[in-house]
């Protein structure tokens, strides 16, 4: 490998920075391009780029495009004392969640929990970042989101659930909160497109080829088995099923295997992808708030248990503050495609280059 394509790191700052710039450039508001870019270098420095910085490009491609409103006008309304709806107005899902969340935090704060569906909205990235941003205002929160197909049934020989991702976060005290961010497939489709660069075979039971069968072979893969492969993949595809009733069907919108492809070639069009927020007060339920204490000695015994072999026994979230403790110290890593899309960006937004750490 060159120098050019090896891997290179920036400081948080810095890449806070190029995002802001090419995503104003594009076309995005100051609250669009605010919540995209903390919603990609949240993803990127938990170690999570599938999610995080590799999307800035196509996001412009959508942005320009006409499928993302720059500028949404955004709508929300109190149904009742713990519900609501957000019409995100087809813009950035980011900006849509983090509002989302906020408005359910807000009833949380005021009556014990809050749930805000939302209509009209797109791909909004990690759906970690929304779960966390509860956590971070000390309440417990969920996130769900459907997406276009590439799940099969259970049973199945077609893609029809979305990855419909789960993310669960609960706030610590004095520590990192506990965070849950899965799929509901057996693998994330970019770990499929990670093991056919570099030539590997893919684990056993997570992925099929366009007659529904099992395959192991990257080039093979045209969908991905729900999570528990074929002998119990009735468990991720009703969770697939449950992420779908929560997100679109309780915003209106249409539900997964009818929306447009996100990656094209119809960029034009907005997707209408519905997502789902729930924020809960932990001290609204038994009486004294044991949650602190309750929680703490849970992930206490969690954390204690005998691993297998040389394994370490780690909780939700544990992974990712660590690599986030890493990335802030040392950088965020970018490897050679990442570093040419961008180069790309900033040469055709006119936009200062990003600069790497020494």
């Amino acid at each position: 490998m060159s120098d050019s394509l090896a891997e290179f790191r920036v400081a948080r700052g810095e890449l806070e920075r190029f995002m802001l710039a090419v995503l104003a450039r594009a076309g995005a508001d100051a609250a669009s391009a605010e919540a995209v870019t903390r919603a990609l270098v949240t993803a990127s420095r938990m170690g999570t780029d599938s999610h995080g910085l590799r999307l800035l490009p196509h996001y412009v491609r959508a942005l320009q495009g006409g499928r993302i409103a720059g500028s949404p006008e955004m709508r929300f309304e109190r149904r009742l004392p713990a519900t609501g709806y957000l019409d995100a107005g087809n813009g950035f899902g980011h900006l849509a969640g983090y509002a989302a969340m906020a408005h359910a935090a807000d009833m949380a704060e005021e009556v014990g929990m809050g749930a805000v569906a939302v209509g009209n909205s797109s791909h909004f990235g990690a759906a970690g970042c929304y779960a966390l941003a509860a956590a971070e205002r000390g309440l417990i929160g969920l996130a769900v989101c459907n997406s276009d197909p590439f799940v099969l049934l259970h049973g199945g020989s077609r893609p029809f659930h979305g990855t419909n991702p789960i993310a669960f976060a609960a706030p610590v005290a004095d520590g990192s909160p506990y965070l849950l961010d899965m799929a509901t497939s057996s693998i994330p489709w970019n770990r499929v497109q990670q093991y056919g660069a570099i030539g590997r075979e893919l684990p056993d039971q997570v992925a099929a080829d366009a007659e529904g069968r099992v395959t192991r072979t990257p080039a093979e893969v045209a969908a991905l088995l729900p999570l528990g492969g074929a002998d119990f993949g009735f468990k991720g595809a009703g969770l697939g099923g449950m992420v779908e009733v929560l997100s679109s069907t309780l915003a209106g919108m249409a539900n997964g295997f009818r929306l447009l492809p996100m990656g094209g070639p119809d960029m034009a069009t907005p997707r209408g992808v519905g997502h789902f927020f729930l924020a809960l007060e932990p001290d609204a339920f038994a009486p004294g708030d044991p949650y602190p204490g309750r929680m703490r000695d849970y992930l206490a015994d969690l954390r204690a248990q005998p691993g297998r072999g040389e394994a370490c026994v780690l909780a939700p979230g544990d992974r990712e503050w660590a690599c986030q403790a890493r990335c802030d110290a040392e950088g965020i890593p970018l490897d050679g495609a990442n570093q040419a899309a961008y180069r790309e960006l900033a040469e055709r937004l006119d936009v200062a280059a990003l600069q790497r750490l020494p």
